[in-house]
């Protein structure tokens, strides 16, 4: 039997909560439902999820806070935050804190699934990558495993951040436009997804600063380049 994909999901309204729970459950996954910030932080800490939606406006902790500590955790899990207001500087905030998507209330139930679903499609359709590691400069990176790892550490990147790096690395040498990055991974190539992107890139940067000889480069208005500077070894893509 195949297992199912178990949801953690954080909303404060008793009966919407029910609502969504009762929905996401008859379409096949298995949810656990908190009613604040608090609980869902002890469960999220107790319990295996591959998946989480959280309410923005959450008594005790909120959603942006809950974000922010899953992600701190070093959780790749994608994140879908729920909110109320629609505005900029909300989404912004969301996804400078590595949140996979943004839905404003009210919205359909359908919607909720679709968004959800095609996080799930995008991962499941880079399971057919190379299960062995890469070799980045002084980094190693696994895809499946969504890892980097440098001296004996590993980072767990987000479901978004693995996806980005490694679309970086299929065009290693190569200009890649940011639509097309956009596109495949956001599903979209408006405002907040661009900026989204940018916030990623940036991450990943950082993520392997230790080896100067690994580079992002950004061409305006274009797209990005990845490269690993003569000498060093890039394999088993």
């Amino acid at each position: 039997m195949e297992q199912k994909i178990r949801i953690l999901l954080v909303e404060d309204d008793q009966s919407l909560g029910f609502l969504m729970t009762e929905f996401l459950s008859s379409k096949g996954f298995e949810v656990t439902l908190c009613k604040d910030g608090i609980s869902g932080w002890n469960t999220y800490n107790t319990q295996q999820f591959q998946f989480a939606v959280l309410d923005v406006m959450l008594p005790g902790l909120d959603g942006f806070s809950l974000a922010k500590n899953i992600r701190e955790s070093r959780s790749g899990i994608p994140i879908i935050l729920v909110t109320a207001r629609s505005m900029k500087e909300d989404k912004i905030k969301g996804f400078n804190l590595g949140i996979d998507d943004y839905i404003t209330k009210p919205f359909d139930e359908d919607e909720l699934f679709c968004r959800i679903q095609a996080i799930l499609n995008r991962i499941d359709s880079r399971q057919v990558a190379d299960k062995k590691k890469i070799q980045l400069g002084k980094y190693s990176y696994e895809f499946q495993n969504q890892s980097l790892n440098i001296n004996n550490e590993s980072r767990r990147l987000t479901a978004r951040e693995n996806a980005v790096l490694y679309l970086l690395i299929q065009n290693s040498g190569q200009i890649v436009k940011r639509e097309l990055i956009l596109n495949n991974i956001w599903g979209t190539s408006d405002y907040f997804s661009g900026r989204s992107l940018d916030v990623y890139i940036s991450k990943l940067r950082k993520y392997m600063q230790d080896d100067s000889n690994i580079v992002i480069e950004n061409i305006p208005k274009v797209g990005f380049l990845f490269q690993v500077k003569t000498g060093y070894l890039l394999s088993n893509l």
